[in-house]
């Protein structure tokens, strides 16, 4: 069984910066995916970012594009979401996911979830 763990949630002003890490642990397979996905209230899961375990390929939403990364530590076993130029709008949780989905940002499609991360941006 894999287990997942967000940390490095918080509060933080429009235009500033906030990284998420997402410990992974447990058996993972060579094509396991983990992804990044977002709930605001009374709002769907949205996806975020995905990164390839093995090659460290990387996918965004384009809400995200240029503004977000997404990284993965092989060695920590730990995948971070390096998030700059914060807008109001990105307040949500945050959840990391893993699995080995055909599409990334299919969130059905991931097997193991964390407990989800808090941000909140103010403007």
């Amino acid at each position: 069984q894999v287990h997942l763990v967000e940390s490095g949630g918080g509060l933080v002003q429009a235009g500033e910066s906030l990284r998420l890490s997402c410990a992974v642990s447990g058996r993972t397979i060579s094509s396991y995916a983990v992804g990044w996905f977002r709930q605001a209230p009374g709002k769907e899961r949205d996806f975020v970012a995905a990164v390839n375990w093995s090659d460290g390929f990387a996918t965004y939403a384009d809400s995200v594009q240029g503004r977000f990364t997404i990284s993965r530590d092989n060695a920590k076993n730990t995948v971070y979401l390096e998030m700059k130029s914060l807008e109001p709008e990105d307040t949500a949780v945050y959840y990391c996911a893993g699995g080995d989905p055909n599409w990334y940002s299919d969130y059905e499609a991931y097997d193991d979830w964390g407990q989800g991360a808090q941000v909140t941006v103010s403007s």
